[in-house]
């Protein structure tokens, strides 16, 4: 059903119903005022015809003569003029006008002491009873006054029944003006619902191109259709970017485990052959076998932090103390590389808005790089030695946070500092599998900052220096993820623009 028919409907129902209310009152407010009118005529012929009728009580009880008697009935008759009146006394009632014809019907005096309705044959009569007493001789009575109220339940009735007409005549009434009013006023909602209706996010790029027409709810509708929208489009963006990220997860593991796959099943042919291999051709076998299965659990575990970044939604990021998280990979590195050596300063209380997990893994990687390649050369075994420092830096105005790592390894060549960190990007004689700077590129970009490579102060190596904002100026408000996050799904390093070459 329309709304403009609801609405008529609603109003056809409505209208009547406040008709009613308010003719209902209407009536009892002429009933009080007809009756008010009939009591004060009432009031005021009782105080006209009252010493009539006790000159009628005294005369009555002195036993004067019936013609003295009749001339007070007379004069008492003729002072009530349009009311019916009845005195009643010690003797016969006295009565005259208009009046019920069962006086055994009356009520208590005190009862009508005030005006009151009685109903006798059909019809309506106001009374009112009025003591009357005289002395010398002590006697005492009752005056009736009597006025028909038919007239005033007429008009009474005549007023009920106008008010039903007009609430008869106001349903169809109302419901066309209703009809018309909605119908008018819900023409914005119908073009709104007509442009709306001919968007189809799944085959069409068209947008809700909404004019305000300064009715607050038709806007309001229009702003959250207009969010739905864009919600839907952001969410169908994420869900191609994931459907783009498991397809490239996909083939990027199957490209890159082939060849230690491959590897793998000839050493175990090797193993399983016949002569069997001796006891040292036998121990190289099995040290090449846990070295490739080290390095098929290594790529997959990038291969996963790669997806993740390129997934994670901005609801992760909270504050981060990257003091904390510099302490925790340095602790790590400590246990799984005991001969590196790091030297670490750190200031406390430097905080970024980020994600924990992947500042974690950034931070990780950058050691697990400067202690495989900073120890004097590749394939150098080496004591590693590796400094890491944190301090704030920027200006006032936009405060940010210097993370540096330094080595003392064969450095990054100039050339080689704008690829370093594409994904699969390695020297030949690299024992990593070439994912690691590039998850550290991946999370720099993904929290706002940026990363330079260039030669260690003081002599050979390399120095990695990171720049975050701190949470003061890039807060959950503010922070916007990068639209496009590729760098699982293609050549990050060059697309992404997240580093400058070093000095």
């Amino acid at each position: 059903m329309r709304l403009s028919t609801r609405i008529a409907l609603a109003v056809a129902v409505v209208v009547p119903l406040l008709v009613l209310g308010s003719g209902w009152i209407m009536v009892r407010l002429v009933a009080a005022d007809v009756h008010a009118q009939a009591d004060a005529h009432l009031r005021d012929r009782a105080a006209t015809v009252r010493p009539d009728a006790r000159n009628l009580l005294r005369a009555t009880a002195n036993d004067r003569p019936p013609s003295v008697e009749q001339a007070r009935q007379r004069k008492l008759f003729t002072a009530a003029l349009d009311v019916g009146i009845r005195v009643v006394g010690q003797g016969n009632p006295v009565s005259y006008g208009p009046q019920p014809a069962a006086a055994d019907l009356l009520p208590p005096a005190a009862d009508a002491a005030r005006p009151i309705t009685l109903q006798f044959d059909g019809k309506s009569w106001r009374v009112l009873a009025v003591p009357v007493s005289v002395t010398r001789p002590d006697a005492s009575g009752t005056l009736w006054l009597f006025s028909s109220d038919s007239v005033g339940q007429q008009q009474i009735t005549r007023v009920r029944r106008r008010i039903l007409t007009v609430a008869l005549l106001t349903v169809p009434v109302a419901a066309a003006v209703a009809w018309l009013v909605a119908t008018r006023a819900a023409r914005p909602l119908r073009r709104l619902q007509r442009r709306a209706s001919g968007i189809d996010p799944r085959v069409s790029a068209t947008r809700l191109d909404h004019v305000p027409t300064h009715v607050t709810e038709v806007d309001e509708l229009a702003r959250t259709l207009q969010t739905v929208l864009t919600r839907y489009d952001e969410q169908a963006a994420r869900t191609a970017e994931a459907l783009a990220t498991a397809r490239s997860f996909s083939a990027a593991a199957s490209h890159e485990l082939r060849t230690p796959l491959m590897s793998m099943r000839i050493n175990l042919d090797v193993l399983d052959g016949d002569p069997p291999p001796q006891p040292a051709e036998r121990a190289e076998i099995v040290a090449d076998l846990r070295a490739e299965h080290t390095r098929l659990l290594g790529l997959l575990v990038m291969l996963r932090a790669l997806a993740q970044g390129d997934l994670v939604e901005a609801d992760a990021f909270g504050p981060v103390d990257l003091a904390d998280v510099v302490d925790a990979s340095v602790a790590a590195l400590r246990r799984e590389r005991p001969d590196a050596r790091v030297t670490v300063s750190a200031e406390p209380g430097l905080t970024v808005h980020g994600w924990p997990q992947g500042l974690r893994s950034a931070v990780d990687n950058l050691l697990v790089n400067a202690a495989v390649h900073g120890a004097g050369g590749a394939g150098d075994r080496g004591t590693a030695l590796i400094g890491v420092a944190l301090r704030a830096g920027g200006d006032p105005a936009a405060p940010t946070v210097v993370l540096t790592v330094d080595d003392h390894g064969p450095g990054v060549p100039p050339a080689a500092r704008q690829t370093i960190f594409e994904r699969f990007r390695r020297r030949p004689d690299s024992p990593g599998s070439g994912l690691g700077l590039a998850l550290v590129g991946q999370q720099i970009a993904l929290h706002g900052g940026w990363i330079t490579v260039g030669d260690r102060p003081g002599g050979p190596g390399a120095r990695f220096t990171v720049t975050l904002p701190l949470a003061a100026a890039h807060t959950a408000a503010t922070l916007e993820l990068p639209r496009a996050r590729d760098w699982l799904t293609g050549a990050s390093g060059g697309s992404q623009g997240f580093h400058k070459d070093g000095s």
